[in-house]
C-alpha cells in the first residue's frame, strides 16, 4: 500500500508528499511506530511524522505530530553498527539531527527504505551546496496549528520536550554500562535471528552538534572503516564492511543453524471463471496448519479488457475466497499480491512469523506476442525469511501439444528477464537462480505426446501414472536439460489435471477432445526441502483444470548469535593483519573484445576473467569515464559490473551485446559504431581500460519507413556510406532523387503477403507469439535478400510483423499527428482527414494495414479475431505516444484506429 497517498491527502495547498515510509521510533526503552512523509514545497523539503492506522490508506488515517525542516540545522546519520551491516537483511537505523537534539529511527530492510533515505539525502546535500540560500519554512507554520498533540518533533526537537531528555538521559546510562560490558553486545535474543544490536556506541561523542562538523561531512569523500556513524549519502558500503560481508557469508556454516517450517504451495487455472465453490478442500487439506501459502491462479480473468488493460475485479473476488479457505487452526496475515493479467500469486504467512519477513518484492514479464502481452508470462515475490533468501514463481506457458518448444523459450525468458532490484540501487539485481530457495508453480502446460487419447485414458484408469509419465513432454524436456536444471519435482501419483468438462469429472467431450495432461505443476530448488505431498484436488469443479497443492518443509537458516560473534570477530581480527600490508592487484584474461555480426535482438556474450593476484582480497567496479552518465553504452552490460575478488582467486565477467529498437536507430544510419572503453577500477589499487567492439549488420528493423521505401535492394547490400547518405536525403520528401520510391518497404510487404496467402484463417492469429529461432531466420531473409519467401510458422510471421511496427523510429502515424488523433478519435471522417495528411509513404503503410487486417476480419469466425482485438494490438504500435501511454489513451488510440478496420471503410 503506497502511504504517501494518505499523507497527500493531508497537505494543504501545493505542499507534495514525495514518498513515504513506515518506521519504529527509539524512546528509550520504549519503540513506537511512525509514518515518515519527504513533504516538498517549491525547493523546500521537511520530514513530517505521523501517528497513524495499521494501513493508512486517506487523510482520515493519519495523525500529523510535527515536521522536520532540512536546512542547514539539520542532519541525518546512519548508526547502525559495522555487525549489523555486515549481516544480510538487518534493518537500518539512523539518527535524525536538528540543531542540538537528535531522534533515532529503525527503518525496515528494503528498497523503499533506501529509496527513501536517498530522496531526503539529495534534498539534504542541495540545502549543504547553497548555503547562503537557506529558506526560512514559512509554509510550515499553518501545520504547526494544525497538529492535534504535542508531537515528537515538538517533545524532541525544538524546543527540546521531556521524552528526549529521557532518551538522552538514557543513552547516557547505556553509555556508562556500555563501558563495563565490553565492545560487543551480539544478537537480539526477543524477536529477530538476523538483527545485530549496537556495538558499544557513544551518541553522543558521536552527534553532529555543529553546522561546521556537518558540512565537513557532508564534504568528505571517504569514510574510515573505524567511523561508526555511517553516513547515508554513501548507501554502497565501504571496502572493509563488504569484505566483512562477503566473508561472513563465504562462512556462514560456521553460525548457521536450520529450523524448519512447512509451506503450502497451491496452482489453479480457473478458465476465467468466479469462484464458486468454498476453496477449503484444496488450502485446508492438511491437519496441521502451513506457516506459509504461496498460492497461484491462472487464467483469472480472460476478457479483452483484463488481457489489454490489466484491469479485472476477479482480482478481489479470489482474493476473498482464498482468505476465507486458509487453515481455520492458525490466522494468517496477506504479506504480498502479484497480478500479471490472468496470472496472480498470493503471499500469506502464519502472523507469528510476519516479523520475520522481509525484504519483499515482486515483478512480473510478460512472455505472450512480442514478449510482452501479459496472458502468458510469470509473476514472482522475493522475500527474506530469518537468513533465507526464497523466491516463488508463478507461471502460464505456451499452450497446444506441439509448442514444446515454445515453452521452453518462456521458461528461459522468465529466468533471464525476472530481475529483482535490491536494498542498495547500485547493486546488481538479483535474478531467481540467487536465492535460496526457489519454488515454482503455475500451468506449465506440458502435454503427454506419442499416446491418442484413448491410450492415455486406458492409462489413467489402470493408474498407471509411471508409465504415462514417461509421455510428458515436461520430464523429458527435463531430462534432456532443456529446462528446469536443478529443480526437483515430486513423484506424480494423481491423474491428470487436465482437460475436464466445466462442472464435473468428465474428460474433455468437446469437438477437440484434448488428450489429459498434467499441465499444472510443482517444483523447487534448494537444499534441505523435503515434500509431504503432492495431490489434486477433484472436488472442485469450477474450472476445466483441477487445483494441484504440495507442502514442502524447508529447512531455513537461522543465526545463532555466539557462533556469529566469534566468527565475526575472527574476521574482523584478519582484516586488521593485512590491511595495510599491501594494495590489490589483478591480472585480466584480455583487454581487447570484438564482436562480430552483431543482428538485431540477437544476444551475443564474451567472458573477462579476472585473477587477484595481490595478498588481499579485492573489490573490483567498473566506474563511468568523465562527462558521461554510465560506464559503457546502451547496447552493451558487464554482468556483474561490480564486486569482490578472495585473494588468489578469480572472477569472471560476461559482456554483453545487445542491439533493441532504442539502440538499433543510429548503429543502423551510420551515426554510431560499436564502440566502447570500459574503466575497470579496483578499490585501493589501479585502474584498466578495455577496448569492447563490433561489427554491427545494418537491418530494416529500426529503419525509418522513408529510408526503406528508398531501398530497392537488400539493407545488407548496401554500404555504411550510402546508408547514412540515404537516411539523411530521404527524409526530404521534395529532394532530387532518380528512383521513385517504393509506395510501402519491400520487407513489409513480403510479411503480410505471406500471412495474407498463409494465415487469414489461422487460429489465434496476433495472439499466440513465435518461436525466437523462427523470427531470427525472417529477420536474415529480410535484411539479406537470400529467400524468395519467408521460413517459420504463421505465428512467427506475425509476431515478426509487429515486432517491425513497433522497432519504427517513428511510427506509421507519426508522433506530431499523435495529440490530433486522440482529440478526434470519435469523429470518423476527422479521422480520416487526419490520416489523409501525413507524409507519403506513412500514409500508404497506414491504409495498406488497415486493408490487410479488414480482411483477417471477414475470415473471424476461423482466426478468432474481432475488432476490439485488433484495434488495440495495432492501435498500440501504429499510433504511438512519444511518452508513456496512460489508460484512457489507450482506449482513444484504439477507439480512432477502429473507424479504419470496419468494412467499406473508404481510406
Amino acid at each position: 500500500m503506497d502511504q504517501s497517498v494518505a499523507i497527500q491527502d493531508s497537505l494543504q495547498g501545493s505542499e507534495n508528499c514525495m514518498i513515504a515510509v513506515q518506521c519504529d521510533v527509539l524512546l528509550g526503552d520504549i519503540t513506537e511506530s511512525r509514518l515518515l512523509g519527504l513533504v516538498q514545497s517549491a525547493k523546500d523539503h521537511a520530514i513530517f511524522i505521523y501517528n497513524h492506522r495499521r494501513m493508512a490508506i486517506t487523510a482520515d488515517d493519519v495523525c500529523l505530530e510535527d515536521m522536520v525542516p532540512i536546512c542547514l540545522d539539520f542532519a541525518i546519520v546512519e548508526v547502525s553498527s559495522p555487525e549489523e551491516l555486515a549481516l544480510v537483511g538487518a534493518d537500518t537505523r539512523v539518527r535524525v539531527s536538528y540543531k542540538e537534539e537528535s531522534l533515532e529511527l529503525v527503518l525496515p530492510f528494503g528498497s523503499h527504505s533506501r529509496l527513501f533515505l536517498a530522496e531526503v539525502i539529495r534534498a539534504w546535500s542541495d540545502v549543504c551546496k547553497f548555503p547562503s540560500q537557506e529558506a526560512k519554512f514559512e509554509w510550515i507554520s499553518k501545520y504547526r496549528t494544525a497538529t492535534k498533540s504535542q508531537g515528537l518533533v515538538k517533545q524532541a526537537l525544538a524546543p527540546l520536550g521531556t521524552t528526549l531528555n529521557k532518551l538522552n538521559q538514557h543513552r547516557k546510562t547505556d553509555k556508562l554500562s556500555d563501558k563495563k560490558k565490553g565492545s560487543l553486545e551480539g544478537q537480539k535474543s526477543s524477536n529477530s535471528g538476523t538483527h545485530i544490536t549496537r556495538a558499544h556506541y557513544d551518541p553522543e561523542s558521536q552527534g553532529i552538534s555543529s553546522r561546521e562538523d556537518r558540512d565537513d561531512l557532508v564534504r568528505s569523500s571517504s569514510h574510515t572503516p573505524s567511523n561508526k556513524a555511517h553516513i547515508l549519502a554513501m548507501p554502497q558500503f565501504g571496502l572493509r564492511d563488504n569484505l566483512i560481508r562477503c566473508e561472513l557469508l563465504k562462512n556462514e556454516e560456521l553460525y548457521i543453524y536450520r529450523e524448519h517450517f512447512s509451506f503450502f504451495l497451491g496452482t489453479y487455472n480457473v478458465n476465467g471463471q468466479a469462484p464458486k465453490e468454498s476453496l477449503h478442500p484444496w488450502l485446508s487439506c492438511t491437519l496441521d496448519p502451513p506457516d506459509m501459502y504461496c498460492v497461484g491462479f491462472q487464467e483469472l480473468d480472460l476478457s479483452k479488457e483484463a488481457f489489454f488493460f490489466n484491469d479485472t475485479p476477479k482480482e478481489l473476488e479470489w482474493t476473498k475466497a482464498v482468505s476465507e479457505a486458509l487453515h481455520p487452526d492458525a490466522k494468517y496475515a496477506l504479506v504480498k499480491l502479484v497480478r500479471l493479467v490472468g496470472i496472480m500469486l498470493l503471499f500469506y504467512v502464519k502472523k507469528e512469523h510476519a516479523q520475520f519477513i522481509s525484504d519483499v518484492e515482486a515483478e512480473s514479464v510478460g512472455t505472450g506476442i512480442m514478449g510482452r502481452m501479459g496472458n502468458k508470462g510469470a509473476v514472482a515475490i522475493r522475500f527474506r525469511f530469518h537468513n533465507s533468501d526464497i523466491c516463488v514463481i508463478n507461471s502460464h506457458l505456451a499452450a497446444h501439444v506441439e509448442e514444446y518448444e515454445r515453452r521452453n523459450q518462456d521458461y528461459k525468458d522468465i529466468c533471464s528477464r525476472l530481475l529483482f532490484r535490491q536494498a542498495d540501487p547500485t547493486q546488481t539485481p538479483l535474478n531467481i537462480m540467487k536465492h535460496d530457495v526457489v519454488l515454482w508453480i503455475g500451468d506449465l502446460n506440458y502435454r503427454i505426446s506419442e499416446l491418442d487419447v484413448n491410450n492415455v485414458k486406458d492409462l489413467i484408469s489402470k493408474k498407471d501414472f509411471e508409465m504415462l509419465h514417461t509421455y510428458d513432454q515436461l520430464k523429458r524436456q527435463i531430462d534432456q536439460e532443456a529446462v528446469f536444471v536443478g529443480f526437483v519435482e515430486g513423484d506424480i501419483a494423481f491423474q491428470p489435471t487436465y482437460k475436464y468438462d466445466t462442472g464435473s469429472d468428465t474428460w474433455d467431450t468437446s469437438e477437440k477432445c484434448r488428450v489429459p495432461a498434467w499441465c499444472d505443476r510443482i517444483l523447487w530448488r534448494g537444499k534441505e526441502i523435503k515434500q509431504q505431498h503432492y495431490q489434486s484436488h477433484m472436488t472442485l469443479k469450477t474450472s476445466d483444470h483441477k487445483p494441484v497443492s504440495s507442502m514442502l518443509v524447508i529447512g531455513i537458516k537461522r543465526v545463532n548469535a555466539e557462533s556469529y560473534k566469534k566468527t565475526f570477530e575472527e574476521i574482523v581480527r584478519n582484516l586488521d593483519k593485512m590491511e595495510n600490508e599491501c594494495i590489490p592487484s589483478a591480472t585480466l584474461s584480455k583487454r581487447e573484445f570484438h564482436f562480430e555480426k552483431v543482428k538485431y535482438m540477437e544476444h551475443q556474450a564474451k567472458t573477462l576473467s579476472i585473477f587477484n593476484d595481490g595478498q588481499v582480497p579485492c573489490q573490483f567496479e567498473f566506474i563511468q569515464k568523465p562527462n558521461e552518465a554510465t560506464y559503457c553504452k546502451p547496447w552493451l552490460t558487464a554482468n556483474p559490473h561490480k564486486g569482490f575478488i578472495a585473494q588468489g582467486s578469480s572472477a569472471d565477467i560476461d559482456f554483453e551485446v545487445f542491439v533493441n529498437r532504442s539502440t538499433a536507430p543510429e548503429l543502423n544510419s551510420g551515426k554510431q559504431k560499436m564502440e566502447d572503453i570500459l574503466v575497470l577500477h579496483l578499490e585501493r589499487g589501479k585502474d584498466y581500460f578495455i577496448s569492447v567492439t563490433g561489427s554491427y549488420l545494418p537491418s530494416c528493423y529500426s529503419t525509418p519507413i522513408h529510408v526503406l521505401c528508398r531501398l530497392r535492394e537488400p539493407i545488407q547490400d548496401m554500404s555504411q556510406e550510402a546508408l547514412h547518405e540515404l537516411v539523411v536525403t530521404s527524409g526530404n520528401e521534395n529532394s532530387e532523387s532518380i528512383e521513385k520510391p517504393l509506395d510501402i518497404p519491400k520487407e513489409l510487404w513480403m510479411m503480410v503477403d505471406h500471412l495474407f496467402r498463409n494465415a487469414i484463417k489461422q487460429e489465434d492469429i496476433f495472439q499466440q507469439p513465435g518461436l525466437r529461432s523462427e523470427f531470427a531466420e525472417i529477420r536474415d531473409c529480410l535484411d539479406t535478400g537470400m529467400a524468395d519467401s519467408l521460413s517459420g510458422s504463421n505465428h512467427s510471421v506475425a509476431e515478426a510483423l509487429l515486432l517491425f511496427l513497433d522497432a519504427l523510429p517513428e511510427p506509421v502515424v507519426p508522433y506530431a499527428f499523435y495529440q490530433q488523433c486522440l482529440e478526434s478519435c470519435s469523429n470518423a471522417s476527422q479521422c480520416e482527414k487526419i490520416i489523409s495528411t501525413l507524409p507519403q509513404c506513412h500514409r500508404n503503410v497506414f491504409n495498406y494495414l488497415a486493408a490487410f487486417l479488414r480482411e483477417l476480419l471477414r475470415n473471424s469466425p476461423s482466426n478468432r479475431l474481432d475488432v476490439t482485438i485488433i484495434g488495440t494490438i495495432f492501435a498500440s504500435l501504429l499510433l504511438r505516444s512519444p511518452t508513456k501511454q496512460d489508460l484512457a489513451e489507450k482506449r482513444k488510440a484504439r477507439e480512432f484506429f477502429q473507424h479504419f478496420l470496419v468494412q467499406g471503410s473508404s481510406s
